[in-house]
């Protein structure tokens, strides 16, 4: 028994020995948390002063902050939601706004300047619903408020043209529904809805540019709009901006990466972009047969969008008169120019074809149509200037024509047309005296060819349209004095041709 006593007397000891403890702890936690609490209430002030000053200087991120450990610091307070609301909305972030209105609303319902705010965003929202209920409260606590009365009028007009848009649109009538919706988006540039329905009525009018300008803000506007982000790359891609395109697509799987639709568009355009770039990387190396290629292959992968088959046609076409495959680049340039009349690249390509085929008068005509699309464009006056010069000249002595080569034959072409013709057209070969002078004037002629011709200043001088052996063409008056004539002055001369 002493024992068993001795034993329950050491436990009372000990608890109360804890009892003890745990008060002392609770004394001191008590005055800790009295000053923490103090502390606190005070650097709340501090934070709503300064977030004033901020507010008031502009300073809007930097006052934010400070609104945020004033709600933090005392989420009890509807003033301070309301405050912070009052940022967000200096900010253009109008759905981070309502939140805080609501909790004022809540912790203060008779809040009155709350409700009307949050009244007018929900109407700019086209949330016609709740913000008719917010500006109704406001009108029977106050019927004198002035700013409800009105805006409930707005809501009720909305609504009614929500209404007619929605019939409009769903009797197929698309340019009336733009018509309605301008008005709507006028009353609530912050609802997506109707954006999105202006852009559908675009889309089937057959005008994307203006659906693209609808749906850029809706990205913003409608939490993860991944619908919107992928009809923007889509829209885009029908244009042919590919980078555009991919740009928008991207921010879809950033939202989510294994979204179904996004990701299959997005290797569909990443193939075809990559497809285009590399084509032009090789059109900038001058590796004209690979660009032919890769646009060839465009050509395969996307049938079905005019632009890329348009724009593979046009380069093709660019790539072919590059390397002076003049029939074939006179064919693809004109089945090119069928579908893309007015595109000035296609006509300045064609007319470069024609020059190569010596075809001056369709040359001149082609950059004439041209320069009626563009009248500013340097490049189409200036090869509008040489087809002309190249024209008047062909008039006269065309070197290419006379030796029978293309233009772009190469040096060792034209010596060997010359020296075929001048063995052929040598005096020597004709004893009657007329034929014997009209040899002569066709030696000269093609002596003069293979000097112009042979000479790469002299030729440069001739494909820009200008004789270099004909004083009147020279600018200034400068130029050849005389035209050596070997038959004159009664000499004997004598060409000898190794073979």
């Amino acid at each position: 028994n002493d024992s068993y006593s001795s034993m329950e007397s050491g436990r009372r000891k000990g608890l109360n020995g804890v009892l003890s403890s745990l008060s002392l702890l609770c004394v001191i936690l008590d005055i800790q948390l009295d000053g923490v609490l103090g502390a606190t209430h005070v650097e709340i002030e501090q934070h709503l002063e300064m977030g004033r000053k901020l507010l008031a200087a502009g300073q809007l991120a930097e006052a934010l902050s400070h609104y945020h450990y004033a709600v933090e610091g005392d989420s009890k307070n509807y003033l301070t939601y309301y405050k912070r609301a009052a940022v967000f909305l200096a900010m253009g972030k109008s759905k981070s706004a309502l939140p805080d209105l609501t909790r004022a609303i809540q912790l203060k319902p008779d809040f009155l300047a709350a409700r009307l705010q949050r009244g007018n965003i929900l109407l700019k929202q086209g949330n016609t619903q709740d913000a008719r209920e917010d500006f109704e409260t406001v009108l029977h606590r106050s019927p004198d408020q002035e700013e409800a009365r009105d805006q409930l009028m707005r809501a009720n007009k909305l609504e009614e043209l929500q209404e007619e848009a929605h019939a409009a649109h769903h009797s197929g009538d698309y340019s009336t529904t733009i018509t309605v919706l301008d008005r709507v988006v006028e009353l609530s540039p912050w609802d997506p809805e109707s954006r999105e329905l202006r852009a559908d009525c675009y889309i089937r009018l057959g005008d994307p540019r203006k659906a693209i300008h609808d749906l850029t803000p809706t990205t913003q506007l409608r939490n993860d709009n991944r619908a919107a982000f992928l009809k923007l790359s889509i829209l885009h891609y029908s244009l042919g901006e590919h980078q555009e395109s991919l740009g928008h697509v991207r921010e879809c799987l950033k939202l989510d990466q294994d979204d179904k639709d996004c990701l299959s568009h997005y290797k569909q355009v990443k193939k075809l972009s990559k497809q285009l770039d590399s084509a032009e990387e090789h059109i900038e190396e001058a590796r004209y047969q690979e660009a032919i290629v890769k646009y060839e292959s465009v050509m395969r992968r996307e049938p079905n969008v005019p632009y890329y088959t348009n724009k593979a046609n046009e380069r093709i076409c660019f790539c072919l008169v590059k390397n002076k495959m003049t029939a074939k680049a006179i064919d693809i340039c004109s089945e090119a120019h069928q579908r893309d009349p007015r595109n000035i690249n296609i006509l300045r390509d064609r007319a470069e074809a024609f020059i190569l085929n010596q075809d001056y008068e369709k040359a001149v005509e082609d950059y004439q149509e041209a320069r009626e699309f563009d009248t500013e464009n340097n490049e189409i006056r200036e090869g509008l200037e040489r087809a002309q010069k190249l024209l008047k000249l062909s008039r006269k002595r065309d070197y290419y024509k006379i030796l029978g080569v293309n233009r772009s034959a190469n040096k060792q072409e034209i010596i060997k047309a010359y020296r075929k013709l001048a063995k052929q057209w040598h005096p020597d070969n004709f004893r009657e005296e007329a034929k014997k002078k009209e040899a002569e004037k066709r030696f000269i002629d093609i002596a003069s060819a293979k000097e112009v011709l042979t000479d790469p200043e002299k030729r440069q001088k001739f494909d820009s349209g200008e004789d270099p052996l004909d004083p009147e063409s020279q600018q200034g008056g400068q130029g050849r004095p005389f035209h050596f004539n070997p038959f004159e002055s009664g000499g004997n001369y004598h060409f000898k041709f190794n073979h």
